[in-house]
Parts: C-alpha cells; sequence; structure tokens
C-alpha cells in the first residue's frame, strides 16, 4: 500500500494566508499569497481534498443543471460540453491543466477515447487519481504527473499537445498571464484550449464592502491567493496570443435550477431522491455531522491537524458562493474556447 503523501504541517497552516475580516486584507497580504501559491494551494487541497470527495464527488467542478437532472448526470454533461465545444478527437493527446482526484480526464478519454494526461501539484491528489483510474480500468488512456501548471512547457515541451482544458483550476495560478501563456507554448500550432473559468463578473466592484467581501470569503474558502474578473481572464488570453473562438458565462444562462443549489443545503430542492443525500451534507446538519466526524478523526491522528480548521473554511466558501450566484457577482463557468494561431 502506498505511503500517503499529504503534509501535515502545511494543512495546519493554511488558515495563516488571510485574515477572517475583509477589510483588514491588505495588498500585501495578497501578494504574500501569490508569492507561495504553491503552499497555499496545496495546503488547501490535502485538507480538503477528501471532504470534497465525500461532499461533492470525483468531478471537483460546477455544473449547471436541468429540472430533475440527476447531480452526477449533470457533471458529467458539463465536462462533455467542454469536450464538444473543443472538438476533441479520438487519439488526440490531451492534457488536463489542474486535474484534481482526476474525474474529469476519466469522463472526457471516455466520452471523446482521446489519451489524457492530467497535472496538478499536489501529490495526495495524484497518488488518488491514478489509484482511481486503474480502477476504471483507464489506466491505458488517462494518465497522471506532478508538475508546477506554471512551468508546463519546461514538463512537456512546446507544442506537444493537440488540446488542453483546465475546469475551474487556472483561477488558483498567481497570475493569469502566466497559465495561460504556458498553455500556449504547449499547444501544437493551431490546438485548442478550453477553459472553465472562476472571475468576479462585470457587476463586481472591489470598491463596495459587501462586494470586496464575497470576493474575500470566496478566496480564504477555497484556496484562492486572488479573485479576478472576466474582463482579466479575456484580456490575458488575448494578450499571450490566443485567438478567442467562443466565449460565454454559463452561470448567466436563465436556469430554472442555479449552478449553487446543493451548496444551500435545502433538500426539498433535490433534484433527485439520491440527490438528497448530496444536499443534506451541505445543511447546516450535514456540515455539523461532518466537521464532528472530523474533528474525532483529527484527535485520533487519523487526518492531519489542520483538516478541520479547512473544514471550516469550506463552509465559508459556500455561504460566499452562493452569495457570489445569487448576486450575479460571481461566476465558476466563464468559458473561453481558443485557439492557437497555426503560425
Amino acid at each position: 500500500m502506498p505511503v500517503e503523501v499529504r503534509q501535515a504541517e502545511r494543512v495546519s497552516n493554511y488558515n495563516k494566508f488571510w485574515h477572517k475580516d475583509s477589510a483588514k486584507d491588505t495588498e500585501a497580504d495578497r501578494d504574500g499569497r501569490l508569492d507561495q501559491y504553491t503552499e497555499l494551494v496545496n495546503g488547501y487541497y490535502d485538507g480538503a481534498t477528501e471532504l470534497y470527495e465525500y461532499g461533492w464527488a470525483e468531478s471537483f467542478h460546477f455544473c449547471r443543471f436541468f429540472k430533475g437532472e440527476p447531480f452526477l448526470q449533470a457533471l458529467a454533461r458539463h465536462e462533455h460540453y467542454l469536450a464538444h465545444q473543443m472538438q476533441i478527437k479520438p487519439g488526440m493527446r490531451v492534457l488536463d491543466v489542474g486535474c484534481g482526484v482526476g474525474g474529469p480526464a476519466r469522463e472526457i478519454a471516455r466520452f471523446t477515447d482521446a489519451i489524457v494526461v492530467g497535472v496538478n501539484n499536489n501529490d495526495f491528489q495524484i497518488q488518488r487519481a491514478r489509484k482511481k483510474t486503474a480502477k476504471a480500468g483507464l489506466s491505458d488512456r488517462v494518465s497522471f504527473q506532478k508538475g508546477d501548471f506554471m512551468k508546463l512547457s519546461e514538463q512537456f515541451g512546446e507544442g506537444s499537445f493537440d488540446a488542453i482544458y483546465a475546469i475551474e483550476a487556472t483561477v488558483h495560478a498567481p497570475t493569469f498571464e502566466g497559465i495561460y501563456g504556458e498553455i500556449l507554448k504547449c499547444l501544437k500550432p493551431g490546438g485548442i484550449f478550453g477553459v472553465y473559468e472562476w472571475c468576479m463578473t462585470d457587476a463586481w466592484d472591489p470598491s463596495i464592502p459587501r462586494h470586496k467581501e464575497i470576493a474575500h470569503g470566496i478566496e480564504a474558502g477555497d484556496g484562492i491567493a486572488e479573485m479576478r474578473t472576466l474582463t482579466d481572464a479575456r484580456k490575458a488570453l488575448q494578450a499571450v496570443g490566443f485567438e478567442i473562438l467562443h466565449e460565454e458565462d454559463l452561470a448567466d444562462r436563465q436556469d430554472v435550477v442555479p449552478w449553487y443549489y446543493p451548496l444551500e443545503g435545502d433538500i426539498f430542492k433535490a433534484q433527485t431522491l439520491w440527490d438528497m443525500v448530496t444536499v443534506f451534507r451541505m445543511s447546516t446538519l450535514g456540515k455539523v455531522i461532518t466537521q464532528n466526524t472530523v474533528w474525532g478523526l483529527e484527535k485520533f491522528g487519523l487526518v492531519p491537524k489542520g483538516t478541520y480548521d479547512v473544514g471550516e473554511s469550506l463552509k465559508i466558501a459556500a455561504t460566499y458562493l452562493v452569495a457570489g450566484g445569487q448576486t450575479k457577482l460571481f461566476t465558476p463557468m466563464a468559458l473561453w474556447v481558443c485557439r492557437k494561431p497555426a503560425n
């Protein structure tokens, strides 16, 4: 059995990166987070990964929902939509940037018959991704490597992929220009990049205290050094040399069932009987049960010290993600499909 590769110290240090009060969070604090983004993100995911799997699924992202659509089916459809927009074909070599435990990589490989390589900088997630992929019988088509996604071209070489996608992951990068530039280098000429990006919308104004509070809550709750805007992402894609083929904010669709409904914890909004379990875990009682269990596991040394505190951060995240969704100040699914110029 492989040795667990989580580092307890970075889990316990996670919350040191933020002030609880958004009004006290300064540019110096933000710069410190950006400078230490690797430790910040690893501390967060060392503590949060199993909580994500328990409370959500193996695909760590949001999605749109149709009336009556099961939760897991909606997650898969969201991944299929991205692969379809990118026109991923059988046999293509595709990179998943910020792959988590590999849920989307496995699903997209099944859906497209492409060869998918997942990369992130968290040993614990890579370990779990490989184990789950072997269990699914997909190790011949889906593989995983540890790497810094700000140094992708050093690791994989320039022009090494037909297509690259990122699902709610590149928001963790210290700059959009840096990560998008690396992705551009790794694509073959004419290659396609598709991304679901976390952004504050054009309605967001950081000079308004409530707006700043929502962005700060999302940052602290989700291991993000700095939230940026739709405009920031668009300008960064263009600045590094991408040709934008398609752009839309899927969270701005007039859906009857909002993307954030599972986070509200209202079991009466569950779309199917089984989904009531997922929604219950997000309810007040569900969170209490989960956190009390984590507290006990931490006391007995079965999870790293600080995991409970990361769980508390996830509760903060849920509150502010819902607030951001309800006010249309935040989107987790700003979609861009871009092409690397052929010349």
